[in-house]
């Protein structure tokens, strides 16, 4: 044995250890390893094998870890599919099809297809991963036919609807016609298409010239409300209400009729010596209020323009008797200074509650404060004075003669404007101007009612009226204009329902007023629209205060 070979030996035995080796392997003695034989030289490194990368056994080891998860996957498949029945298993292949060799398959159905993007993009693939883990967007599944069909919507079962409806054929309409109705509804009440809904249109005038034309609009009246085109003429849509005073029954003349400026309340005065307030709900029209006037027969009463005071007058008195409202007082006014009538009747009160207008004896006019009842000062026209109104701004007083006159006068300086004659007329009864500052009626006793426009008759020594409505054949004592200008109501006293509702701008009376089989009619002596709720009101001879609702403005 060789001298070093055994030192080693030695040296083992002394500390207990074995040579070491590794497990499985011989000592190499073919490869001269072993005594008497030179060290075998390694390989040349051309002839050597590359060492395996870590990223292919990794690989391989993950090919291997899907192959067994597939494997035990299949296996635990087989084992369910065996306690399933055969029905259960039927469906589910008419459902996912037939899938028991490539489960995968399955999945990849219920993802969807991936939008595969460009291969010379530069995303990552971790990113490229995240986008096409993101659900596709699916498509329906079938078409219901019933979605393609364009749904109509019910007009005549809704009472909103119903108004903007222009004929019966309109029973239903498609939602884009009704959004096309709501828009046309929108921009009529606006007057337009306002200038914050504009989204073409740009603003290019300055500052200056905008707070201009808003100066010229507050300092000038004119056609500012437009004629409404969801009123047809022909046939007026009504209904029926219960009488205004049917919880105060009386035989006396009804003398006025007038509803309250602002709230839901409508009063009636009569020769009965009462004026008497009712809230105004079209079934029941309970009674509010009766102030008793003793031995005053009421010829006419009136609200003021705040609706705060009721002001009355009797046929042989020249007392003027003043409701207050909120204080619940009378208060008599026996004498004004400086007026000198014996009898104080007929009345007028400005629509802005600033002058109260009595017409006098011999052709004079008064004008009085409406706050203090003081008298201003006095106007004279040739005749006698049959009817007079303000016109809607309060500066202009329209007064009709007995000779079939018109005068119109300035209230700030009481000057006479203009003066012509009523065309036709012998003898005028009444006359009345619209709220928007467009027409002038004036009744006379052939029963002709003149209809003017209200710049003519400023402007011209004789005006040509715009229509002569000649329905009535007796002296038209009432007249009175809706409060938007599209009817015009006309009475007579002199005979029975002799009273018909005239449609603005045609001029042309509604075929369907009065109905003489459903109410008595009768004799009318005075007439009122409410301001909003589109209620109309008339007073007969035989104490009933007979009350409509007109449909075109209403929600019945």
């Amino acid at each position: 044995m060789p001298p070093e070979r055994r030192r080693r030996m030695k040296l083992d035995r002394r500390t207990g250890a074995t040579p070491k080796r590794k497990p499985g392997t011989r000592p190499d003695w073919k490869a001269g390893a072993g005594p008497g034989r030179p060290p075998q030289k390694p390989a040349p490194s051309s002839q050597r094998k590359p060492p395996a990368r870590p990223s292919a056994a990794a690989a391989a080891i993950a090919v291997a870890a899907a192959e067994e998860e597939r494997r035990l996957r299949q296996r635990n498949r087989l084992t369910l599919e065996e306690d399933k029945p055969a029905v259960e298993r039927c469906l589910e292949e008419l459902v996912f099809g037939d899938v028991e060799n490539d489960e995968d398959a399955l999945l990849r159905r219920l993802r969807g297809p991936r939008v595969q993007g460009h291969e010379d993009s530069g995303d990552s693939e971790v990113e490229n991963e995240a986008k096409g883990n993101f659900p596709p967007q699916k498509k329906p599944v079938w078409v219901d036919e019933d979605d393609e069909d364009e749904e109509m919507v019910d007009m005549m079962n809704n009472r909103f609807r119903k108004d903007m409806m222009k004929n019966a054929s309109e029973s239903k309409l498609s939602k884009d016609n009704l959004k096309k109705r709501l828009k046309e509804e929108f921009q009529h009440a606006m007057g337009g298409v306002p200038a914050w809904a504009e989204t073409t249109k740009r603003k290019t005038s300055s500052d200056d010239e905008s707070e201009e034309d808003e100066d010229d609009l507050l300092q000038r009246t004119g056609n500012f409300i437009s004629t409404s085109t969801s009123l047809p003429r022909g046939i007026l849509k009504m209904k029926n209400c219960q009488h205004a005073n049917a919880e105060r029954p009386t035989v006396a003349r009804i003398s006025s009729v007038q509803f309250h400026p602002s709230a839901q309340i409508v009063m009636v005065a009569g020769l009965d010596n009462a004026v008497s307030l009712f809230q105004v709900d079209g079934k029941t029209n309970p009674k509010i209020q009766s102030i008793y006037l003793e031995r005053f027969p009421i010829f006419k009463a009136c609200f003021s323009a705040n609706g705060e005071e009721v002001l009355a007058t009797s046929n042989h008195s020249k007392v003027l008797y003043v409701y207050d409202m909120l204080a619940g007082k009378l208060i008599p006014v026996h004498q004004v200074r400086g007026l000198k009538e014996k009898i104080v009747r007929s009345f007028e009160v400005s629509p802005d509650g600033s002058f109260l207008l009595i017409n006098g004896i011999a052709g004079y006019l008064h004008l009085l404060a409406m706050k203090t009842k003081e008298l201003i000062g006095s106007m004279k026209i040739n005749g006698r004075v049959a009817a007079s109104t303000f016109s809607s701004d309060s500066k202009k007083v329209y007064a009709s003669s007995g000779d079939g006159e018109v005068y119109v006068w300035d209230v700030n300086s009481r000057k006479c404007l203009n003066r012509f004659v009523d065309e036709g007329s012998l003898y005028g009864l009444s006359i009345a101007t619209s709220r928007n500052g467009q027409y002038v009626a004036c009744g006379s006793n052939c029963g002709v009612v003149n209809i003017y426009n209200q710049d003519s008759c400023l402007q011209e020594t004789n005006p040509k009226p715009i229509k002569a409505i000649m329905n009535l054949v007796t002296g038209v004592t009432s007249l009175t204009f809706n409060p938007t200008t599209e009817i015009l109501a006309i009475a007579s006293e002199k005979m029975k329902e002799a009273v018909r509702l005239v449609h603005l701008p045609s001029c042309t009376v509604f075929s369907n007023f009065p109905v003489v089989k459903k109410k008595n009619i009768s004799h009318v002596h005075t007439m009122d629209f409410s301001p909003r709720s589109g209620y109309f009101a008339l007073g007969n001879e035989k104490g009933k205060a007979l009350m409509y609702r007109l449909h075109h403005y209403s929600d019945f």
